[in-house]
């Protein structure tokens, strides 16, 4: 049975776009608007060449503000604040996931490569407010993003995670492959499934999976 292999578990690890809500609710295309409007007044370039930065700068660097700040040593409150000034209607409250994610034994956190003010924003509005121990934005880990290393060392240092007895919860692929390496668990939550040696498991529904995990 999948609960036996979590039976060990008792950090909970939790990315927050498109993981603890459903990408129908395409919170994204609104902040890749804000983002591409950022690089163009920033650099002073138009709307192609800025929309073609930020997804080179997410492909090489994790983040379009991590490539912003290591090719034009931009500042990031301003850019965190302006690109998650979004609105949140399109989410709504779930209180079956909430009920499920408190009833996880042990330490649960939010780590995101957003900021923690935007993540308690989005949680308020899953009515996932106080579901969770602790939230960790991009800046808990020196900005450094998810898939680096470095980001997922500093924030687990930071919460006292015990990677052989923790799991992670994350849509990006990639950004699984280090929580696998230190030990964890790795749960894949997305549509459509991929294939690596570094996904253990993978859902298109979290709450039907943290379902099987707490029969």
């Amino acid at each position: 049975m999948i609960a036996q292999q979590f039976s060990h578990v008792r950090h909970w690890v939790f990315d927050l776009d498109n993981t603890l809500y459903p990408p129908e609710a395409r919170l994204f295309d609104q902040i890749e608007v804000k983002m591409t409007d950022w690089v163009m007044h920033t650099l002073g370039v138009d709307k192609p060449e800025a929309n073609r930065l930020r997804q080179h700068y997410w492909q090489l660097y994790g983040t379009t503000l991590a490539g912003l700040m290591a090719e034009h040593e931009m500042p990031p409150d301003g850019y965190l604040h302006a690109v998650h000034d979004i609105s949140f209607d399109a989410l709504i409250p779930d209180p079956h996931l909430a009920a499920q994610i408190r009833a996880l034994p042990g330490r649960r956190i939010v780590y995101t490569n957003g900021s923690a003010p935007y993540a308690e924003k989005v949680l308020a509005a899953r009515g996932l407010a106080g579901v969770f121990d602790a939230i960790y934005g991009v800046e808990h880990a020196g900005f450094r993003p998810k898939p680096d290393r470095a980001a997922f060392e500093a924030v687990f240092a930071q919460d006292g995670v015990d990677p052989p007895r923790a799991a992670m919860f994350e849509d990006d692929p990639r950004n699984l492959a280090v929580p696998h390496a230190l030990g964890m668990r790795t749960v894949h939550v997305a549509p459509a499934p991929v294939t690596a040696p570094h996904i253990q498991h993978h859902t298109a529904d979290l709450s039907g999976f943290l379902s099987q995990l707490l029969a």
